[in-house]
């Protein structure tokens, strides 16, 4: 197996014909793993040394990515990172083909043993229950000399879809149900004028999502302290515009009379919704319950729209688990090598 590592930005062109394609064989295929996501990520935040590991096999194909780079701490010395890790970024794991998964574990462990003069930590984030990250990855570093830790990071909620939105409705609790159909009911009132709508190529993207990060900052003061940094505020534009080209975004938008009550920034990729973010006045509509009635209908929509999946990636916030949410875990990997 041939490895090469990349820490010029220049990689992400190099790889860019065959990145997804990997992906596409992987037992990631996640949008937070994607080529669009990955070097959107990087451009907005560039947080230490790219070092992205390729694996590719003897004919010369790519079999696996490890996308990561290398952080300089002060006190702890130079660490090992995903590429996306953390805040902005939900789910994260080494890119392998599901041919070649332990084949490109092992490979990465022993390049890391052999270049263990590049750095003094792994820590690995964000990484899903069901992941080479979290399954695999921890055992092989440990038979080859490291020394590792793993930790619980979140939860991410999730819905499975197994019939139509009234079966979805008789799936919950039965007080959840009713409140779901009385604040539909509610909202469509007279005199309401209840529209949605989710933003396409008729829609000006930049208008909508400033009007997005808008209702986004009025909704709790921790949505406006993480505004208040630039570099966030560039990737969230920055990366809704390739979602967008990629016909991966669902910007989605609830409306009373013409003004704009509340938003959901959400993913739409294999065959899931992806709830990202999310933007509310409730000083002005919250007698209509104006964020559960626009998620409502975002369900119902990815149901008639064959998605098998709604995620609402992480939190534990309660109304997850009065729409259906069940718990999924995400967690941290560290290593160190022990000799």
């Amino acid at each position: 197996m041939e490895l090469t590592a990349y820490n010029q930005f220049s990689l992400f062109n190099d790889l860019k014909a065959e990145w997804n394609e990997l992906l596409g064989r992987s037992t990631s295929n996640r949008i937070f793993s994607t080529w669009e996501w990955q070097s959107t990520w990087w451009q907005a935040y560039e947080p230490g040394e790219l070092w992205v590991i390729t694996c590719r096999d003897e004919s010369g194909k790519l079999i696996g990515i490890a996308p990561w780079f290398i952080e300089n701490h002060a006190e702890r010395g130079r660490i090992i990172c995903s590429i996306g890790c953390r805040e902005v970024t939900d789910y994260l794991d080494i890119i392998a083909d599901q041919a070649h998964t332990e084949a490109v574990l092992n490979s990465l462990t022993s390049y890391l043993r052999e270049h263990r003069d590049r750095f003094d930590h792994l820590e690995l984030c964000n990484i899903p229950e069901d992941s080479i990250s979290y399954q695999n990855f921890p055992k092989i570093l440990e038979q080859n000399g490291f020394q590792t830790h793993i930790t619980h990071e979140d939860v991410c909620p999730i819905i499975r879809f197994t019939g139509d939105w009234e079966a979805f409705l008789g799936s919950l609790d039965k007080k959840d149900r009713h409140e779901i159909r009385r604040k539909i009911r509610r909202a469509e009132g007279i005199g309401n004028e209840m529209q949605w709508y989710i933003v396409g190529q008729e829609h000006n993207l930049e208008a909508e999502m400033e009007r997005f990060l808008a209702m986004m900052a009025a909704s709790s003061p921790d949505k406006v302290r993480f505004l208040s940094d630039p570099n966030n505020v560039k990737f969230f534009k920055s990366v809704s515009a390739v979602m967008q080209e990629k016909g991966w975004l669902q910007l989605i938008f609830l409306t009373f009379n013409g003004k704009h009550a509340a938003a959901y920034l959400n993913f739409d990729y294999n065959q899931q919704i992806l709830v990202y973010n999310s933007g509310l006045l409730e000083s002005e509509f919250g007698q209509l319950s104006p964020g559960i009635v626009l998620l409502s209908l975002n369900i119902k929509h990815a149901i008639e729209t064959g998605h098998r999946v709604f995620d609402f990636l992480q939190g534990n916030e309660v109304y997850k688990y009065r729409m259906g949410g069940v718990d999924t875990h995400v967690y941290n990997l560290e290593a160190d090598l022990s000799d």
